[in-house]
């Protein structure tokens, strides 16, 4: 018999320390030979990245010292920090920033001895024994300085540069027959979706590049992702030649489509290392592809032009790998966790080598997903995943409504994914309902709806995720008086521009990392992102107005609602004095507010401490607001003027 309580007050067994210390993050994956290798971060060991080896007997170990943490700082962001090749690891170490060498069962050697230099996207080449990789050089004065270098196996050396004189490169990928380079590059003020290059160059006898090479793809107004040789050195890449992120191939130098569709075989290249697919032979791929925000898994014949559908319990891919036999990814579903998966090329069974987190909680705990369309702004059609409050023990009181919770995802280029999250079943089986809101310039509707947001950010999404509660509001989904909006970076400012923007709709919010006032943002973040607002924006100081007129700092007095701030004091990406100057703008003008700043945290909470601390306090501020009565006790966060 389920027992009658207010929504919010549900007992649920997915507890704070349930996430914590049983979850791990996968972030990316590698073959070599018949060993399938990839990266964990680990809350538990202070949000430490390691790399985790499984044979082909299924023995799983770890493969580097406690010491050592397999991240790079590229691009802050990172990813590609790893690559294996006859049982020797390269990678590179989040302390130092530097590469080392590790062959199976021996100890980690320094490959780089200079200091300043940052390196990320790495491949192995055999014949000239050296990496290639992207290197960030931090040595002099004023921005980074992006090249294409090489690191000899051998060590001792920071690199010796192939290409260098545009503001970044990505993506360096060596043909078969160690002949040809591939590589992505762009400039400011784009982001590489935005538009980049795709260019080809002849690797000489001596390792060094020709000076004759050719742009295959690209623009500055189209972009490319992943490039990748067939087995018969056929370059094969992503492009948005048709306003949708499809397969292309360049042969005889003429470049075709190999599967037109409206459907995202592609990504944003906010990190290295992503991989939408992979040869398991010269004319077969196995890929994924995103529509209308679910992924499928397919196999694509190239000779002829056949996309075929494989059936599996998985919503969501990435980081495809291919080897004789077998393949692996990352999948998951709204009943999955991620999870790295083996596929079996030649039956079709699909193995899980390692989930991010044990399913120790009964199913029916679990709120699924329903996708959604709504109006919004202009007569347009936005999307969300809705999550209504789920708990096998409970049931509200007749008539009551529940609290709604809207999520602005980050990026703001990016999209909600689909697979089991216990930091939002955390919210359901307590009683809240979830909308996860892909507003306009998110990934997975093609390259149009994406571009809503150029010149729009702080409109555009502050309209769809008003606009996306309301909705729930009007067909009997959510309680009017008990709306709430959260997110971080990127959508920690879309919560922000909500709540000072549009204010009449929402109650309460929470921001965890997001930025405030945006002409700060421009003149202290890092490079990558520096030029990121004339987009999103338009130029600067040209457009200094917008700036102005779009950061909720500047408008506190519009601002009537609580809010609670997070944020970690090394963040390099939004610096705390964002979050620092909003809490006392609030403070001062006697409006409920709560700040919690953690110590040793960047962009994005990585220690398990902090991601408890920061879950219960914003369940501890929503009951205050609200009025609810939580079932498990919770350390008090100090709210001014509540």
């Amino acid at each position: 018999m389920r027992k009658v309580a207010p929504y919010g007050t549900w007992k649920s067994p997915i507890t704070s320390d349930l996430i914590t210390k049983g979850s791990i993050s996968l972030i990316e994956l590698t073959l070599d030979g018949q060993d399938i290798y990839w990266i964990e971060s680990r809350p538990a060991e202070g949000g430490r990245y390691t790399i985790m080896r499984r044979e082909p007997d299924g023995k799983v170990s770890e493969c580097i010292p406690p010491d050592f943490s397999a991240r790079t700082t590229v691009h802050e962001y990172g990813g590609g920090a790893f690559t294996v090749a006859d049982g020797v690891i390269y990678f590179a170490n989040f302390k130092d920033q530097h590469l080392y060498r590790q062959r199976i069962g021996g100890k980690p050697e320094i490959l780089t001895p200079g200091n300043g230099y940052r390196y990320a996207d790495l491949i192995v080449d055999r014949k000239q024994n050296r990496l290639i990789c992207i290197r960030e050089d931090h040595t002099g004065k004023g921005e980074a300085t992006n090249t294409i270098a090489t690191v000899s196996l051998d060590g001792g050396d920071n690199g010796r540069v192939l290409i260098e004189g545009n503001n970044f490169y990505a993506s360096a990928r060596l043909s078969p027959d160690g002949t040809k380079l591939a590589y992505l590059t762009w400039n400011h003020p784009n982001m590489p979706w935005d538009g980049c290059e795709l260019w080809v160059a002849d690797v000489l006898p001596d390792g060094l590049l020709g000076s004759d090479r050719f742009q295959v793809a690209g623009s500055p107004t189209e972009s490319i992702f992943q490039p990748e040789w067939s087995p018969e050195n056929v370059l094969h890449f992503v492009a948005e030649t048709g306003g949708w992120w499809n397969l292309y191939r360049w042969r005889n130098d003429k470049v075709e489509a190999v599967y037109p569709m409206e459907a995202e075989f592609g990504e944003p290249q906010w990190v290295f290392g992503m991989f939408t697919y992979d040869f398991v032979s010269s004319t077969k791929i196995l890929c994924c592809y995103s529509q209308n925000g679910t992924w499928h898994l397919n196999w694509l014949e190239t000779s002829k032009k056949i996309l075929t559908s494989i059936i599996t319990p998985y919503t969501d891919f990435s980081c495809i790998r291919a080897a004789k036999g077998f393949a692996v990814f990352i999948a998951g579903s709204p009943t999955k966790p991620a999870a790295i998966t083996r596929f079996d090329l030649e039956t079709g069974n699909i193995e899980t080598i390692k989930q991010s987190f044990e399913v120790t909680v009964n199913t029916s705990y679990f709120s699924v997903h329903r996708p959604i369309n709504f109006p919004t702004t202009d007569g347009k059609e936005a999307y969300a995943n809705y999550y209504p409050p789920i708990n096998k023990d409970f049931v509200a009181p007749e008539k009551e409504l529940p609290p709604l919770m809207v999520i602005s995802h980050g990026g703001p280029t990016s999209a909600s994914g689909t697979t089991l999250r216990y930091n939002i079943q955390y919210w359901t089986s307590r009683g809240f309902a979830i909308l996860d809101v892909n507003y306009g310039g998110s990934t997975g509707y093609g390259r149009e709806y994406r571009q809503r947001l150029n010149g729009n950010w702080g409109v555009v999404d502050v309209d769809d995720c008003c606009n996306g509660a309301l909705y729930l509001v009007k067909i009997g989904l959510a309680d009017p008086k008990r709306l709430a909006i959260r997110g971080g970076s990127a959508g920690g400012y879309t919560t922000l521009a909500c709540l000072t923007f549009r204010k009449e709709v929402f109650k309460a919010g929470a921001s965890y990392y997001g930025l405030s006032e945006l002409e700060l943002f421009v003149t202290e973040t890092h490079k990558f992102e520096s030029r990121y607002m004339v987009s999103l924006l338009g130029p600067y100081p040209e457009r200094k107005d917008i700036y102005f007129e779009r950061s909720p700092i500047n408008f506190i007095k519009n601002i009537d609602c609580p809010l609670i701030l997070f944020q970690g004091d090394e963040d390099k990406i939004v610096p705390s004095s964002q979050s620092q100057m909003l809490f006392e703008a609030m403070r001062d003008k006697g409006l409920p507010v709560a700040y919690l700043l953690f110590k040793g945290e960047e962009h994005g909470f990585r220690k398990a401490e902090s991601i408890k601390r920061s879950l219960e306090a914003e369940l501890y501020f929503y009951s205050k607001i609200f009025g609810f009565d939580p079932a498990d006790p919770i350390v008090p966060v100090e709210i001014k003027n509540l």
